[in-house]
């Protein structure tokens, strides 16, 4: 039995192949599955971590037929920050009827208890925080 390798003439077959263009790509992609799962990671961080500001609606009290009462506790990380909250009203069927955006001026405190209303276009049914940003529109803060 003789092998191929053995009856190659020399000269003519390059001993050594070099970097096949397979192993080149497998490289590259390896590299952009790593890159990609860097890129999800931050995103996930970001978006996942503790907030730097946290509300919590503590009651509503509907008053009439156009408004409703609220009361917030807001907590941030950084208390000389001014912060904004998003409050809304919400009817029966679950449409929303009113929306108010509520500054929470820079103080000494941590947590402040702030107290404020929506005026609503329907008869509420009930209010909820949508949600609280340290990123305070400049049309808020002139007032």
């Amino acid at each position: 039995m003789s092998t191929t390798a053995q009856n190659l003439p020399e000269g003519r077959y390059p001993t050594s192949r070099g970097i096949a263009p397979s192993r080149i790509l497998a490289v590259v992609l390896g590299l952009m599955v790593v890159a990609l799962g860097v890129g999800v990671a931050y995103l996930g961080y970001t978006k996942f971590t503790t907030p730097d500001v946290d509300g919590t609606l503590v009651s509503f009290d509907i008053v009439g037929p156009d408004r409703v009462d609220v009361r917030l506790n807001v907590t941030r990380d950084d208390p000389s920050e001014p912060a904004v909250c998003i409050v809304r009203s919400r009817s029966r069927d679950g449409s929303e009827t009113g929306r108010r955006e509520v500054v929470i001026p820079a103080s000494d405190n941590g947590t402040e208890d702030v107290r404020s209303f929506i005026v609503t276009s329907a008869d509420p049914g009930l209010a909820d925080l949508y949600g609280c940003s340290l990123n305070v529109p400049a049309h808020l803060m002139s007032r």
